[in-house]
């Protein structure tokens, strides 16, 4: 038996979310499983986390048993032949017998993406949050250091039952001038990530750009753990998983 750790990447639009769900719902774990017996693994796939409806990933981590003797560096083309269009394996490496996709990540880091432009975009409609009006990036960029650090997010969380202090290592603002117009781009790196957070955070950051709040009130947010005090969760489909990282000495067979 080995263990493997996957990368992958999929378009979020037409599952219900990441983690196996009841009878109908479309997965992404659930479409994972259903592949993994046609390469000799067995059906249960951990991941580093978990995503929303909507919601895609650029190499979102997942660990797997192998019983077969498949080669390695074969396990993303076979695997591939086997998933959809809209979920694939873009790596594949044997790691330590103890390898824990969830519980030994040391931090996870999410995108999310803004089309900030006078009119929408056919094309990023399942990609990027498109907002019509300028954005005060310098008052988001005064914003965002208050988040960082150890808080409780439950303001900027929902549905979320777990106590909600968590550490944010990085939060930036990222501008990208394309042919479709300005792109914003909210990158987060964190140890781990209450349910909704980032969305959170970002529409409250968003109301702070278009003017409807001070970028100072983000700390009742976080002194209050109040969800009522924060901004509506921005949308699922401007959302990305990025990437997770891991000790080098699990990541060694």
């Amino acid at each position: 038996m080995r263990r493997l750790l996957l990368l992958t990447e999929y378009d979020g639009t037409h599952f219900a979310g990441l983690q196996r769900q009841g009878p109908g719902l479309r997965t992404v774990q659930g479409e994972l499983e259903g592949a993994l017996p046609g390469i000799g693994a067995l059906a249960k796939a951990v991941a580093a986390g978990r995503t929303d409806a909507g919601v895609h990933a650029l190499a979102m981590p997942f660990h797997v048993d192998v019983e077969g003797k498949i080669p390695v560096e074969k396990v993303p083309e076979a695997l591939n032949r086997l998933l959809p269009e809209d979920l694939k394996v873009v790596g594949a490496r044997e790691v330590a017998p103890d390898f824990h996709a969830r519980k030994d990540a040391l931090w996870r880091a999410y995108l999310y993406r803004v089309l900030v432009r006078p009119h929408p975009s056919p094309l990023l409609r399942h990609r990027a949050l498109w907002v019509r009006r300028p954005l005060d990036l310098a008052a988001i960029r005064e914003a965002l250091p208050l988040l960082l650090g150890r808080h409780n997010f439950l303001g900027f969380a929902k549905e979320e039952g777990r106590q909600g202090v968590r550490e944010l290592l990085e939060a930036r603002l990222e501008e990208a001038e394309g042919e479709a117009g300005l792109e914003v781009r909210f990158y987060f790196k964190g140890t781990s990530f209450l349910r909704g957070q980032v969305r959170g955070m970002v529409g409250t950051l968003l109301e702070v750009g278009l003017g409807k709040r001070p970028p100072e009130s983000l700390r009742a947010v976080l002194e209050s753990g109040d969800r009522r005090l924060a901004g509506p969760s921005a949308p699922a489909h401007g959302l990305y998983f990025v990437e997770a990282a891991y000790p080098e000495a699990k990541l060694r067979p």
